[in-house]
C-alpha cells in the first residue's frame, strides 16, 4: 500500500513529536517542516497513540500514630504477663499477646533531646511530631525559641487530609500539644490552647484544659475562642455518642475528669464512662474521608502511673491503649493497601524492670490485682480518712489498707506460725490436711507486710500526717517518696515488689522503646532507630515530604 502525505500533514508532524506523540506509518526519513500551525487531514492510518502516563506513586492514605507515653518495653511486657496470668493459671506468658506486639514491624527507638540522654515529653513529641531535636520542655520550637517546626500534622491538614488529635491527658498537655502548638515552655498552657483552636484539626477529644481562662483567669476561654474558629464543643456522653460522620470540626472534653484535667485511670473508670478505644472509634467515624487522614492517639496517663510507680495503673492502661489500636485494625482490615498504624513510646518513665530482688527468679504479677484501684483512687481515700481521723494512728488505717491493697499486718508470732505451716506442709509425712493448712499459710504471707516493710509503711503514714513544709525536712524524702503522697506510693511500691516487679526512679529514664507497625510502608519501621527518624518514615510514607 503506498502512503501520500499533504504538506500540511508534515507540517503538523513536528508539533506532535514535541508533545511525544507518534503518527502511526511514518516514514523513519521524513522531512520535517518549521513548526507551522496547520490542520491535519484525517486519514484511516494517522490516528496518534496515546501519551504514556506515569501511575501515581502510592501512599499511606490513613495514618495512625499511637503514643504509649512512657510506655516502654517492660510496660507493654508487664501487661502481656498480667494478661497471661489472669486468664488461666497454667496459662504460659507467650499465650497471650497485646495487640499492639503482633505487629508484624517491631524496632527500637532512641529518646534524647538537646538537653539530656533522658527527654522530657515535649522534646519527645517535638521530634516524632516535625523530626527536629530540641531541649526539654520546648514544643516545636528551637533552642534559641527563634523558630517554629511544622508539624506532620499541619502539613497533612495542608494537603488535604483531615486530622486527629486524642489524648486521655488534658488536651494541652505535652504530647497533644507537639502536634499543633509552638511555645517556648509546655506549661505555656493557655497559648497551646488557643493554638489548638486555630489549628483548623478536625477532632479533638479526651480531657479538659489546665488554664482555659489563663494563669489569672482573666483571659477569654479557650472553648469560646474555639467556637468562634468554627468548632462546636460536645461535653456529655450523650452528645457525644451523637457525633456522625459530617459533624465538621469537634472538640469533645469528657464530662468526668480525675487529676489535673484528665480522663480517669482505666482500673478507676466509671460504668458507662468513655473508653479510650470509643475516642479512637468516634475519631475514624468523623476523620474518614477519601483524601485521608492523619490520627494520632495518646495513653498519657501511663507515663503518670510510672512516675508514681504504680504498676497497676500503668498495666491497665497499657491494656487499654491496646484497646483503642484494635479499633484502629478494624479499619486497617477494610483499607490494608493505603493504612499504616505506628504504635511507639515518646520514652520509659519509672524504670519499670519484670523481676525484683525479693522474688528472685520468680514472678507472681497477678497480685496487683489486689489493688482496687490507682494511687490516685487511694489518695482520695486517705484524704477522706485523714479529715475524719485528725489524731489518727496507724493502727486506725489498716482496715483501709487491707480493703484497698489486699495487704495484711501480722504479728511476728502470726508470722512464726504460718511459716511453721508451710514449712510442715513440705514434709514427706505431710497429710493432706497439712498441705491445705500450708497453702493457706503460704497465700497469706504472701500478702503481709515483713517486719522491714511494716516499718516503712509505718514511716510513711507518719510522714502523710506531716504539712508539705514539716516533710521537706524528712532526710532523703524525695528519694523516699518522689513528692507523691508517702503512705500511698510506699503501700504501691511494696505490693509491686510481692508481685515481682521493681522500680529505679520517679522520673523518666533514657532506655530506648520499642516502636512496632503495620500496613503500608511498615516494614521500614523494622530496626533500631531514632525517634525523629519515625517522623521521617511518615512523612514518606504518607507522601507528605
Amino acid at each position: 500500500m503506498e502512503f501520500k502525505f499533504s504538506k500540511a500533514f508534515l507540517f503538523s508532524m513536528l508539533n506532535l513529536v514535541v508533545i511525544g506523540g507518534m503518527l502511526a506509518g511514518c516514514a523513519a526519513n521524513t522531512p520535517v517542516a518549521p513548526t507551522i500551525a496547520a490542520k491535519v487531514e484525517p486519514t484511516a492510518t494517522s490516528a496518534p497513540t496515546a501519551i504514556p502516563t506515569e501511575a501515581p506513586k502510592p501512599v499511606a492514605k490513613y495514618v495512625f500514630l499511637f503514643i504509649g507515653d512512657g510506655m516502654g518495653v517492660a510496660q507493654r511486657n508487664a501487661a502481656e504477663i498480667y494478661l497471661a496470668a489472669t486468664k488461666k493459671a497454667d496459662a504460659r506468658p507467650e499465650d497471650t499477646k497485646l495487640i499492639m506486639n503482633t505487629l508484624p514491624a517491631q524496632g527500637m527507638t532512641t529518646t534524647y533531646d538537646l538537653s539530656s540522654i533522658i527527654t522530657d515529653s515535649a522534646s519527645a513529641g517535638t521530634a516524632l511530631a516535625t523530626g527536629h531535636k530540641t531541649i526539654s520542655g520546648t514544643i516545636n520550637m528551637d533552642p534559641a525559641f527563634k523558630e517554629k517546626y511544622t508539624t506532620i500534622a499541619e502539613i497533612a491538614k495542608t494537603k488535604g487530609m483531615k486530622v486527629g488529635i486524642v489524648s486521655n491527658v488534658s488536651l494541652d498537655h505535652a504530647t497533644p500539644a507537639s502536634f499543633y502548638s509552638h511555645v517556648s515552655s509546655r506549661s505555656k498552657y493557655y497559648d497551646i490552647a488557643v493554638e489548638m483552636g486555630k489549628s483548623n484539626f478536625d477532632y479533638f477529644a479526651g480531657g479538659g484544659f489546665l488554664e482555659p481562662k489563663g494563669k489569672e483567669k482573666d483571659k477569654e476561654d479557650v472553648l469560646d475562642l474555639a467556637k468562634a474558629n468554627g468548632y462546636t464543643v460536645v461535653n456529655s456522653r450523650e452528645n457525644f455518642d451523637k457525633l456522625a460522620a459530617g459533624a465538621g470540626k469537634t472538640i469533645f472534653v469528657n464530662e468526668i475528669l480525675q487529676d489535673s484535667q484528665s480522663l480517669n485511670y482505666d482500673m478507676d473508670r466509671p460504668n458507662g464512662d468513655v473508653s479510650l478505644a470509643e475516642l479512637t472509634k468516634k475519631g475514624i467515624d468523623l476523620l474518614d474521608n477519601p483524601n485521608g487522614f492523619f490520627f494520632m492517639v495518646e495513653g498519657g496517663k501511663i507515663d503518670w502511673a510510672c512516675h508514681a510507680n504504680d504498676a497497676a495503673a500503668s498495666i491497665k492502661d497499657t491494656i487499654a491503649l491496646d484497646a483503642a489500636i484494635a479499633e484502629a485494625l478494624k479499619f486497617y482490615e477494610n483499607h490494608k493497601e493505603e493504612t499504616l498504624i505506628i504504635v511507639t513510646g515518646d520514652h520509659e518513665t519509672g524504670g519499670l524492670t519484670i523481676g525484683f530482688a525479693g522474688t528472685g527468679y520468680s514472678n507472681y504479677i497477678n497480685k496487683i490485682d489486689s489493688q482496687k484501684g490507682s494511687y490516685v483512687a487511694f489518695n482520695s481515700k486517705f484524704n477522706e480518712f485523714k479529715k475524719a481521723n485528725e489524731k489518727a494512728e496507724f493502727e486506725d488505717i489498716i482496715p483501709l489498707i487491707k480493703e484497698y491493697y489486699g495487704l495484711e499486718v501480722i504479728t511476728s508470732d502470726e508470722r512464726a506460725q504460718l511459716s511453721d505451716a508451710v514449712k510442715k506442709a513440705g514434709e514427706k509425712e505431710a497429710t493432706d490436711a497439712d498441705k491445705a493448712a500450708g497453702k493457706e499459710a503460704k497465700a497469706k504471707l504472701s500478702v503481709s507486710f515483713t517486719e522491714s516493710e511494716l516499718q516503712t509503711v509505718k514511716d510513711a503514714f507518719s510522714a502523710s500526717l506531716l504539712s508539705s513544709d514539716d516533710r521537706k525536712h524528712i532526710v532523703d524524702v524525695d528519694l523516699l517518696y518522689g513528692g507523691y503522697e508517702p503512705l500511698t506510693i510506699k503501700l504501691t511500691t511494696i505490693l509491686d515488689h510481692k508481685a515481682g516487679l521493681g522500680w529505679t526512679s520517679y522520673s523518666h529514664t533514657g532506655v530506648p522503646i520499642q516502636t512496632s507497625a503495620i500496613g503500608f510502608g511498615s516494614e521500614q519501621f523494622n530496626g533500631y532507630y531514632d525517634n525523629t527518624n519515625i517522623y521521617e518514615k511518615m512523612m514518606t510514607l504518607a507522601g507528605l515530604e
